[in-house]
């Protein structure tokens, strides 16, 4: 048998091939690097405690981004870096790292 007999039979084997080790390959590399949760598993833990800013962590809550950008000013002056994030309700958190949690927390004045 020639290969000019094999016509789409000869290309079909291939292809197939090629099909699969991508398939494995895609398997293996999720496996790999995958969480080991699923994508609800993630959610819940992510909303039990946290709001999801990672390293940051919540120092104040003010109704304003005026506000909000006087005690970062604030925190500034003090060499504690900050940002802010706006909330579902409205309101607006600071947050800062959590080793200066504290020192921040010591320099916000008590929010009325």
């Amino acid at each position: 048998m020639s290969p000019a007999d094999t016509g789409l039979h000869g290309a079909f084997g291939p292809t197939v091939a090629a099909v699969v080790v991508v398939c494995l390959l895609g398997v293996l590399l999720r496996w790999i690097f995958g969480t080991g949760r699923s994508r609800g598993q993630w959610a819940a833990g992510r909303s039990a405690g946290s709001r999801g800013y990672g390293l940051l962590r919540a120092v104040a809550a003010v109704d304003s981004r005026p506000d909000a950008h006087a005690l970062q000013a604030l925190l500034s002056d003090a060499g504690i870096r900050s940002t802010v994030t706006g909330r579902p309700d409205g309101r607006i958190d600071v947050l800062v790292f959590r080793e200066d949690v504290q020192r921040a927390r010591q320099l916000i004045p008590p929010i009325r």
